[in-house]
C-alpha cells in the first residue's frame, strides 16, 4: 500500500514536472502578444499625432498661399488700371498658380483625414507703386520657400514623404515666381522708369538696349 501511494506522488510530480515548459510557454505567449498589442497601439496613435503635425503644416501653408492670392489680385487690378499690362498680367498669371496650390494642400489635408481651414495668412497691403510692388512679391515667394523647406524637413522626420515631397514641390515653384519677380525689378534697375514705361505699349515685358 505504501509503494503504491509513493507511486501514485511520483507520478503526480512527474506529470507537474512535465507542464511547466507548457504553461512558462503559455505565459510567453499571453505576454508577448500583450506587447504586440501594446505595440500597435502606440504606433496607431504616433501616426494620428504625426498625421496632425502634417495637417497643421498644411494648413498653415494654405493660409499662406491663400494670401498670395488676395494680394496678387490686388496688385493685378492696380497694375492694370495704371496701364502696366504685362505685369498685371503676370501678378493674375502667377495668383492663379497660387490657387493651384491651395487645392494640392487640401487635397491632402483631406486624404489625412484633416479639415481645409480656409483662413488667410494676412490682410492685403496697400501698395500700388509697380516697383513696390515688385520688391514686396520677391519678398513673398523668398519667404515661402523658406517655410516650405522647414516643413519639408519636419514632415520627414515626421515619417510623411508624400507631404514632403508636396512642399518640395511648392518651393521649386515659389522659386520660380522669386526669379520672374526679381527679373522684373533688375530690368526697372538697369533701365530706369523707360522700363515701366515700356509696359504700357507692349504686350509683354521688354527689355530696352542700354544706353551706350
Amino acid at each position: 500500500m505504501a509503494d503504491s501511494t509513493m507511486n501514485l506522488m511520483l507520478s503526480n510530480q512527474g506529470r507537474n514536472a512535465s507542464n511547466i515548459p507548457h504553461n512558462r510557454n503559455r505565459k510567453h505567449s499571453l505576454e508577448k502578444g500583450r506587447h504586440q498589442g501594446i505595440s500597435s497601439f502606440s504606433q496607431s496613435i504616433l501616426n494620428i499625432m504625426n498625421s496632425k503635425k502634417s495637417i497643421d503644416l498644411l494648413n498653415k501653408a494654405v493660409a499662406d498661399e491663400l494670401q498670395a492670392v488676395h494680394q496678387y489680385m490686388y496688385w493685378h487690378f492696380h497694375l492694370d488700371d495704371q496701364g502696366f499690362a504685362p505685369l498685371a498680367g503676370m501678378f493674375k498669371r502667377i495668383a492663379i498658380m497660387e490657387m493651384g496650390h491651395v487645392e494640392r494642400l487640401a487635397d491632402r489635408i483631406l486624404f489625412l483625414k484633416g479639415d481645409v481651414v480656409m483662413e488667410v495668412a494676412g490682410p492685403v497691403e496697400k501698395i500700388t507703386e509697380a516697383q513696390k510692388i515688385l520688391s514686396k512679391a520677391a519678398e513673398m515667394e523668398q519667404a515661402g520657400v523658406t517655410s516650405y523647406n522647414q516643413f519639408a524637413l519636419q514632415c520627414s522626420q515626421n515619417a510623411d514623404a508624400v507631404s514632403k515631397q508636396l512642399f518640395e514641390a511648392l518651393v521649386n515653384d515659389e522659386e520660380s515666381h522669386f526669379d520672374e519677380f526679381d527679373k522684373q525689378l533688375e530690368n526697372i534697375k538697369r533701365f530706369g522708369p523707360n522700363y515701366l514705361a515700356l509696359q504700357s505699349f507692349n504686350k509683354a515685358p521688354e527689355q530696352p538696349a542700354e544706353a551706350d
